[in-house]
């Protein structure tokens, strides 16, 4: 299932509360363009009846059942693209632009 590292979950707890979201969980969709690649989107939100729910890193996070074929085995983290540049990123298999991490 979807995975949040420990830095992409203290940075969402840090958002929800300086937001005065807290309590709400981090809804995600993604999306499939053309050539393949997926698209992402998040934001805090309530459960509803439908979704699908799941707790990671102390952080609620809700989907639709349609989002989880794309989001399944798909990891969020919080890294520094450039020096003081700090993003949310999305590591997932099934998008044809995913290389996977470099061990070592």
């Amino acid at each position: 299932m979807f995975k949040l590292t420990a830095a992409a979950a203290e940075q969402v707890l840090k958002a929800a509360k300086q937001g005065g979201t807290e309590g709400l969980s981090l809804r995600l969709a993604a999306a499939q363009n053309p050539d393949g690649s997926i698209e992402y989107r998040m934001g805090f939100d309530e459960l509803t009846d439908d979704d699908i729910r799941l707790s990671c890193e102390g952080v609620d996070i809700v989907m639709t059942p349609e989002q989880v074929p794309l989001l399944d085995q798909a990891t969020m983290d919080y890294v520094e693209m450039e020096p003081g540049q700090f993003h949310f990123i999305f590591l997932n298999p099934k998008d044809p632009t995913y290389e996977p991490p470099i061990e070592g």
